[in-house]
C-alpha cells in the first residue's frame, strides 16, 4: 500500500465501509450483465495488442479535388458551420464562414463587417423566433520570406446563443437575412443540467485527426455511434505539413528541413471544415490546441488559425487565453489545459487552473476529466516523455483534486494505463487515456520505449515547443526502473497498448460508474477494443474540498 493511498484512505468508518460495499456490488452487476471489467478489478497485468500488420489504413490526404472538401455555396452563404459549448447547458457558440479565401502574392482582406452574424433559432417544432447576433472577424498567414505565399480567410463568424433550456432540441440557420444568405436548417441538442444524476449519453474521443481516408474511417465510425459531444484532443487539420504552394508531405523536418519558417498551407483548414460540416453543424466539438496548430507567422504570431476558426468558453470559464479553458458537460467538469504555453507554477494558466478545480462542486459535477495534447504516461518511443515539464508542474495539483480521466492525443497509437500517480500505481490517480490514433498522415507509433534497444537518449526527448525545451525527465528514483530512464518490460502502469486507428466512446452512467469503450477503425461498428468501466471511489479518495 502506497503512502499515498494511506494518507487518502485514512481510517475506516462504517460510512466508508457501507460505500465500498456498494460501489463493489454495482461493479459485480454491471460486470454480469455485460462481462465489462472495472478499474476496481485493477490494476490489470500490462498487455500489449500485437501489431496487425495486414491492416495500416490509408494515410493519404484527401485532396482538394475530393467533392468532400469542395465549396458547395454561393456567394455569402455560410460554409464550414460548427457547434461548440458555453460553459453551461444554458449557451451554445454557432461559427461559420462566408466568402472565399484568397492564397498568394497580392491578397486583400475581406470586410468582416460586410457580412451580418446572424442565427434565428427555436425549440424543434417551434418557429425560430430568437434571433441573435455575434461578431465577425478575417485572419491571415503571412510570411516574410520572399516566394511564400500569403493567406487571408473568409469571414469567420461566432454568435453566442443563450437562455437555452436544458436537455432540448433546437432548430437553426445562421447567416444575413439581410443579404439572402442563410444556411440550411441544422439541430443540435443541449447539453443536460449539471448535477450527479445528469450526463450526456455518449461523448466522442479523438485526437490527431487530420483528413485522410483513415480520418474518413474513424469519422463514420463516430458518427454511427451518435455522440452527443466530440472532444479533440489536438492536432486538428495538419495543414502544417504542406508548403505554402500546397505541396504536402508525411515528415516536414525529412523533406522540407531548409524553409526558413515551418511553412504551413491553410486552405487545408478550409478543407477540414467542409468535410467536418454534416457531424460538427449538429453535435458540438470541443477542441484543445495540439503542437501543430502552432503555425508561426510573421511578427512571432502563433494558432491563428485555431484561435480564429473555434468559438472558446474562455472568457466564461475565466481563462483569458483560447488556449485553456472548462467547461461542464450534465455532471462533467472538463478541463482543457494547454501544453504549447506556459503551464509554470507562477504562470497565468497554473493560477487559473488553481482558481477552476476550488471552484468545482463535486456534488453537482462529480466526475472531473482534463485533457491537454501531449501524455505524461505514454509508453512507446515516439514523444517518450516528452511532456514531463509539465507533469512536474501540474501532477500534483491535479491529484490533490482527484481528476478521474485524462484524455491525451500526440501518440498515433492507443493506449490507457491503470490508475497512478507520479509513475507509482494509486488507487486514487487519474486513469490516463491516448487517443492519437484519429487518422492522420503522420505515421502510427508502434516501437515501445521498453522494448531492447528503443529507449531514447534522454537529452533527445524534451520538445522545443514545450517549455522551450527545458529538459525534466530524470532517471526513475525507485520501483523496477530505478537508476533508468525506461523500464525494462512494459511498465505496471500501463494497462493495455495497440497500434490501430480509431476513437473512444465515454459514457457516464452514474456519479461513480463511467463506461469506456475504443473502437478500431477495422472493426465492424459496434466492436469494442477496449471496453472498461472506470469507477469513482469519492470514500476512499477524498478531493482537495470546494473553495468557501
Amino acid at each position: 500500500m502506497t503512502n499515498s493511498f494511506k494518507h487518502k484512505m485514512g481510517s475506516a468508518s462504517v460510512p466508508f465501509i457501507i460505500g465500498v460495499v456498494v460501489l463493489v456490488m454495482m461493479s459485480l452487476l454491471l460486470k454480469v450483465d455485460g462481462g465489462v471489467q472495472t478499474t476496481l478489478e485493477g490494476p490489470f497485468k500490462p498487455v500489449t495488442v500485437p501489431l496487425d500488420k495486414s491492416f495500416r489504413g490509408n494515410a493519404m490526404d484527401l485532396p482538394d479535388t475530393d467533392p468532400l472538401v469542395q465549396r458547395t455555396v454561393q456567394g455569402f452563404e455560410p460554409e464550414q458551420i460548427s457547434l461548440s459549448l458555453s460553459s453551461s447547458y444554458a449557451s451554445v457558440w454557432i461559427s461559420w464562414i462566408t466568402g472565399e479565401f484568397q492564397i498568394g502574392d497580392n491578397i486583400e482582406p475581406l470586410d468582416p463587417e460586410s457580412v451580418g452574424s446572424i442565427v434565428e433559432y427555436g425549440r424543434y417544432g417551434r418557429t425560430m423566433s430568437h434571433r441573435s447576433k455575434g461578431y465577425s472577424l478575417v485572419y491571415s498567414q503571412l510570411y516574410p520570406f520572399e516566394g511564400l505565399q500569403n493567406y487571408t480567410s473568409g469571414i469567420i463568424h461566432h454568435v453566442r446563443l443563450t437562455g437555452l433550456k436544458p436537455n432540448t432540441l433546437y432548430q437553426y440557420r445562421c447567416g444575413d437575412p439581410s443579404l439572402s444568405a442563410m444556411s440550411e436548417v441544422h439541430y443540435f441538442r443541449t447539453m443536460p443540467e449539471s448535477g450527479p444524476n445528469s450526463y450526456p449519453s455518449r461523448i466522442a474521443v479523438v485526437g490527431d485527426l487530420g483528413l485522410t481516408y483513415n480520418t474518413t474511417s474513424t469519422v463514420n465510425h463516430m458518427i454511427s455511434n451518435h455522440p452527443d459531444l466530440v472532444l479533440l484532443v489536438g492536432d486538428v487539420s495538419y495543414a502544417n505539413m504542406y508548403l505554402t504552394n500546397g505541396t504536402g508531405t508525411d515528415c516536414y523536418s525529412c523533406s522540407f528541413s531548409d524553409t526558413p519558417i515551418h511553412e504551413t498551407y491553410q486552405p487545408r483548414w478550409d478543407y477540414w471544415g467542409r468535410y467536418m460540416q454534416p457531424l460538427i453543424s449538429n453535435v458540438p466539438i470541443m477542441v484543445i490546441e495540439g503542437n501543430h496548430e502552432l503555425e508561426e507567422q510573421a511578427e512571432n504570431k502563433t494558432f491563428v488559425a485555431y484561435s480564429s476558426r473555434f468559438a472558446f468558453p474562455s472568457e466564461e470559464s475565466g481563462s483569458s487565453s483560447t488556449l485553456y479553458y472548462s467547461f461542464n458537460a450534465g455532471g462533467i467538469h472538463f478541463i482543457m489545459l494547454g501544453a504549447y504555453t506556459s503551464f509554470d507554477k507562477s504562470g497565468e494558466q497554473y493560477k487559473w487552473l488553481e482558481k477552476d478545480l476550488a471552484s468545482v462542486e463535486r456534488e453537482v459535477t462529480p466526475w472531473l476529466v482534463a485533457t491537454w495534447h501531449p501524455p505524461w504516461y505514454s509508453t512507446y518511443t515516439a514523444h517518450f516523455r516528452e511532456a514531463e515539464c509539465m507533469r512536474v508542474e501540474m501532477e500534483d495539483l491535479l491529484y490533490q483534486y482527484g481528476v478521474d480521466i485524462v484524455f491525451n492525443g500526440h501518440v498515433h497509437a492507443y493506449e490507457r494505463s491503470n490508475r497512478v500517480y507520479n509513475y507509482t500505481l494509486d488507487p486514487c490517480g487519474p486513469v490516463y487515456i491516448t487517443v492519437g490514433d484519429g487518422g492522420n498522415r503522420e505515421k502510427m507509433a508502434i516501437t515501445h520505449a521498453d522494448e531492447p534497444g528503443n529507449c531514447p537518449e534522454p537529452s533527445s526527448t524534451p520538445d522545443k515547443l514545450i517549455n522551450g525545451g527545458l529538459f525534466c525527465g530524470f532517471n526513475f528514483t525507485s520501483g523496477p526502473a530505478q537508476g533508468k530512464f525506461c523500464w525494462d518490460r512494459q511498465p505496471d502502469y500501463s494497462a493495455i497498448r495497440e497500434s490501430s486507428f480509431g476513437h473512444g466512446i465515454l459514457e457516464v452512467k452514474n456519479e461513480t460508474h463511467a463506461l469506456w469503450i475504443w473502437h478500431r477503425n477495422q472493426d465492424y461498428y459496434g466492436i469494442a477494443g477496449d471496453e472498461i468501466y472506470i469507477v469513482r471511489q469519492p470514500q476512499k479518495c477524498p478531493v482537495k474540498p470546494k473553495d468557501p
